[in-house]
């Protein structure tokens, strides 16, 4: 009796719309401010404090952005443990847990000694703090997705499903931000030897609040079916891997576009305009900053686009754009001049944000209810790896190699390879996914 009871009053319990979106856009935007502070702090301020035992500046970059790739090859190892637990105790749970390992970790990167300090040990321990961001990302963007799509209404899974991914820009600008700040505030030494760890440590306060959110939630509709009617698959990894692995491999090509072009025009921009273009830091920083509001402003548009003509047809045509970007990548970066070098970021930024805004709703869609948590979750962070985890190196490497040009067509066959699994991928635009149990 009890046991039913419980069951009545799960069908029955509600999430708002207001709460549903603020909580998937306030984890992400936690997730991400976290991420690209770690991804700022790799090329400007780790190189000099984690691995000066190196006499090549362009060396200790290397190391430093190798601990930058960590968190890739970890996350497809977070999706699937808390892809495991979604697809097992719920949504809701596992956003709290996941939060709370991204959170921690990313505190404890703001407490380490530098090499100085200890020496070796700690590049070591910043390996194992960005291990831990990792984790919790490859379980925390999927579940902010599913928390959105599971709630929405009827026709408008890619509206709501375009919510988690605002969080990005936001993040961004609240990291990129937060060092512009500091770096006006205070003097460079002053910056440098304690300065870049308050955004890191100032951190909990976004998890605390992302916390309350989550733990007013209710279990999503779609996963409610799942309990209820008991079925929940045993091994969830297992099922993706054996029964729609076809899926996977294409939801994993389809969204390597999204973040190379995302990497490209950020973190290695960053380090390339600063380091051989002769830019000032700050300087650079401040012109990421104001283009990345052509990516929040180009997310809705496409979550917008992809309601009205479907999503499949959305993303071949941004990977069209993204491909013909390529072509002017490094005429229009290496042009010495400040509004051409703008206007690069801008554009990359804006076919970020036609990329992403609908990426969650597909890889999403490609998976029934049951072990759609461990499929997500794996598909959009094995594109992590491929897509962006060596992106800043491989680009680095080819720009040092055979020229900035390089790294443009690099950007290009990447937008070719999705573009194709896009073609091979159904539209989902009208399916009833959330009873696809």
């Amino acid at each position: 009796m009890a046991l039913s009871s419980s069951t009545a009053t799960s069908e029955v319990q509600t999430n708002s719309k207001t709460r549903v979106l603020f909580a998937s856009l306030v984890g992400t935007t936690i997730e991400f401010f976290d991420f690209y502070i770690y991804a700022t702090a790799a090329v400007i301020i780790f190189p000099h404090l984690f691995f000066p035992a190196s006499t090549d500046p362009t060396t200790a970059t290397i190391q430093s952005l190798a601990t930058f790739a960590i968190a890739f090859i970890a996350r497809p190892i977070g999706a699937a443990l808390f892809g495991h637990l979604g697809d097992r105790i719920g949504r809701k749970a596992t956003l709290v847990a996941a939060l709370l390992t991204m959170g921690i970790s990313t505190v404890c990167i703001g407490l380490l000694p530098t090499y100085h300090q200890i020496g070796i040990v700690a590049p070591l321990l910043l390996a194992l703090c960005r291990l831990g961001q990792g984790l919790g990302l490859g379980g925390e963007w999927s579940g902010a997705v599913l928390l959105a799509t599971e709630n929405a209404p009827e026709g408008k899974r890619a509206w709501y499903g375009m919510f988690p991914q605002l969080g990005a820009p936001i993040g961004f600008i609240l990291a990129t931000g937060s060092f512009l700040l500091l770096n006006s505030a205070m003097s460079d030494t002053a910056f440098m030897q304690w300065g870049w760890r308050i955004p890191f440590i100032a951190s909990a306060a976004l998890v605390i609040v992302g916390l309350y959110i989550r733990l007013k939630l209710h279990e999503t509709p779609a996963f409610q079916k799942v309990l209820n009617k008991q079925k929940e698959v045993n091994i969830p990894f297992k099922e993706v891997m054996t029964k729609h692995w076809k899926m996977l491999i294409l939801g994993t090509i389809a969204a390597i576009c999204t973040f190379v072009v995302f990497y490209l025009t950020t973190v290695f921009a960053l380090n390339w305009g600063t380091t051989k273009l002769g830019y000032n830091r700050g300087q650079f920083l401040e012109l990421q900053l104001f283009a990345t509001l052509c990516f929040a402003a180009f997310i809705p548009l496409s979550a917008v686009f992809a309601e009205k003509f479907g999503r499949r047809a959305t993303s071949i045509g941004v990977c069209i754009v993204s491909a013909l970007f390529g072509l002017v990548f490094s005429s229009m970066l290496e042009s010495g001049s400040i509004v051409v070098v703008f206007l690069f970021l801008c554009i990359g930024l804006a076919i970020m944000g036609m990329t992403y805004g609908p990426i969650g709703t597909v890889l999403s869609e490609l998976f029934p209810t049951s072990v759609r948590y461990t499929g997500s979750a794996l598909t959009f962070n094995l594109a992590g790896i491929f897509g962006a985890s060596f992106a800043p190196l491989i680009a680095t490497k080819l720009a040092t190699t055979y020229g900035l040009y390089a790294v443009g067509y690099y950007l290009t066959a990447a937008s070719i390879l999705s573009l194709l699994a896009f073609i091979a991928i159904r539209e989902t635009k009208n399916d009833d996914v959330n009873n696809q149990i």
